[in-house]
């Protein structure tokens, strides 16, 4: 097999898993409501495939230095989030999505003439977060109706990851690591649920299933310190590892958190009857 042949099997492969691994926990998304479906859609769904395929091809400093890369991007999605959010309270789907992957790539751009450190990185998540997650409060409580699928949502959905893939693998040999690590994050999970939701149950309640992710995004982005510190030292495997895991018990902990106060507020209410 000719080595060019052997690159496009392999990147066909990695783009299949990528996709199904989207598309599934899409779909949970959706049923979940958009509490669940936000803690769900904040997981490393689209950027822990990108990374695992990365680190395949590549050792781990420059899994460590995509991590470094990708920290205030986290804090560039949350800018895309608000930006969502806001719009699609009056504005179609175009206009709303539009609009938040414009701005993405505006501050992205803007974030890759800064000489970045885990300090500085870690600044522009706090300020971030300081200002999103207050101003998402009044967004958050929408009920969701329910999701009626048409036959193209899979290949949306299959197509956005896979062509993210297929940008982060294939660029990677000759972009580097600082902006490998910038597409990696690009929210392709939350601007396909958005592309797909807002024209079926209104822009308010999809605002809502992202606007509840706010917390989540928390986590998100400690997973990604967690896999900048630990690449080097543990190497590319046990770094990714590690950071999923951190990812995964901090929205598990939220939604206990969650659960927690739903029943201290029943327990409120029956009391005073």
């Amino acid at each position: 097999m000719s080595l060019d042949l052997h690159f496009i099997l392999l990147l066909a492969l990695r783009m299949a898993v990528a996709a199904a691994f989207v598309v599934t926990a899409s779909f949970i998304t959706e049923r979940a409501g958009p509490v669940i479906g936000a803690l769900i859609a904040t997981l490393p769904i689209s950027a822990g495939p990108s990374y695992v395929f990365l680190a395949l091809d590549h050792d781990a400093a420059f899994i460590s230095e995509g991590a470094l890369a990708s920290f205030p991007i986290n804090a560039v999605t949350m800018a895309f989030c608000l930006t969502y959010v806001v719009l699609a309270q009056r504005h179609n789907t175009a206009v709303s999505v539009g609009g938040a992957i414009v701005v993405w790539i505006a501050l992205a751009a803007l974030e890759r003439l800064v000489t970045w450190t885990l300090l500085g990185g870690l600044i522009a998540n706090v300020i971030a977060f300081a200002i999103c997650i207050p101003l998402f409060k009044r967004f958050q409580h929408v009920k969701m109706p329910l999701v009626t699928r048409r036959w193209y949502d899979i290949p949306v959905r299959a197509g956005m990851v896979a062509t993210l893939v297929t940008i982060v693998v294939g660029m990677s040999r000759w972009v580097g690591p600082l902006v490998s690590g910038t597409i990696a994050l690009f929210p392709v999970v939350l601007a396909s649920m958005t592309l797909i939701l807002h024209p079926r149950i209104g822009g308010p309640a999809t605002a809502a299933m992202i606007a509840n992710g706010g917390w989540g995004m928390v986590g998100f982005g400690i997973a990604i310190a967690v896999l900048r510190l630990a690449a080097l030292p543990l190497g590319s495997a046990a770094a990714l590892s590690l950071a999923l895991a951190t990812s995964v018990v901090w929205n598990l902990g939220l939604w206990w958190l969650g659960r927690r106060k739903a029943a201290l507020i029943a327990s409120e209410a029956k009391q005073s009857r």
